[in-house]
């Protein structure tokens, strides 16, 4: 029986229709504002949602998340939160989240005793940017063990092996990272970016394939996601959640997380009302 994500994936693949995955920084704008943004986000049309858990050295994220990061941490914000916030979003959200961050308070966690309060909090995998695959043998022992699916990534100078290895690790979907850069880079050539996703594409035969980094409008995930099966967006939304929340004059509540659901809703339509 498939997971809950990969579910989700394939059958949107079989409607031919293109997954969303958004990307939330627990803790970002504060920690009172990311349970309703979660919520937000959902009822806009995401598919799936990465909750990150703040660190304080994030090796792979450009600028917008390392602010929410800091932001996040500046606020107490600490790793057993994720775990409060999403079993608090499962009272009423059968979407899935992943949990995204990095593998050092992981281990300081307790791998297993990570696995099993993720699973217990509702928790449907796990995206850790920094662990080799060739390294996370306990890890996927562990998450296979729990129910939990593992997400590898992969990047445009990554050799035909290295993709078929992680295709054959991966558990929830391969996640290709467009550019060899940052979170939030410039996309560059998408000629370039179209062609090594058609290598992925060939290459990926058990998992459904979704591109992220640089994504920031409907017209970059349409073109993106010709060659994979979905897309995800998180600098460009943590963008957009800085620039609402820390305007001169802040609208109410109800206001900003409308503003929040145009954003997601343009995102995967092209339109801001659905």
């Amino acid at each position: 029986m498939p997971s809950r994500l990969r579910a989700v994936l394939d059958a949107n693949a079989a409607a031919g229709t293109k997954s969303m995955g958004l990307f939330l920084t627990n803790g970002f704008p504060d920690p009172d504002s990311t349970l309703p943004l979660l919520h937000a986000i959902d009822e806009a049309g995401a598919d799936f949602i990465e909750l990150g858990m703040p660190f304080s050295d994030p090796l792979g994220e450009g600028l917008p998340i390392q602010r929410s990061s800091a932001r996040a941490l500046s606020h107490g914000v600490r790793l057993e939160d994720s775990f409060e916030t999403v079993r608090r979003f499962r009272e009423t959200s059968e979407t899935p989240v992943l949990l995204m961050g990095y593998i050092n308070p992981v281990l300081r966690y307790g791998i297993s005793n990570f696995c099993a309060e993720a699973v217990s909090s509702g928790v449907d995998g796990l995206i850790l940017p920094d662990l080799p695959p060739g390294e996370a043998g306990l890890l996927s022992a562990e998450a296979a063990k729990a129910g939990l699916d593992v997400v590898y990534l992969i990047a445009p100078n990554s050799t035909d092996e290295r993709i078929r290895a992680i295709d054959d690790l991966a558990t929830g979907f391969v996640y290709a990272v467009s550019v060899t850069g940052l979170t939030g880079a410039d996309l560059g050539g998408i000629n370039a970016v179209t062609a090594y996703l058609r290598r992925a594409r060939a290459l990926v035969q058990d998992n459904r394939l979704l591109v992220g980094f640089g994504i920031r409008n409907h017209d970059d995930a349409a073109q993106l996601s010709v060659e994979t099966d979905g897309f995800i967006v998180g600098s460009a939304l943590l963008n957009r959640i800085e620039s609402i929340w820390d305007a001169v004059h802040p609208a109410p509540m109800a206001d900003r997380l409308e503003a929040v659901k145009a954003f997601v809703r343009e995102l995967k339509t092209g339109h801001a009302v659905v």
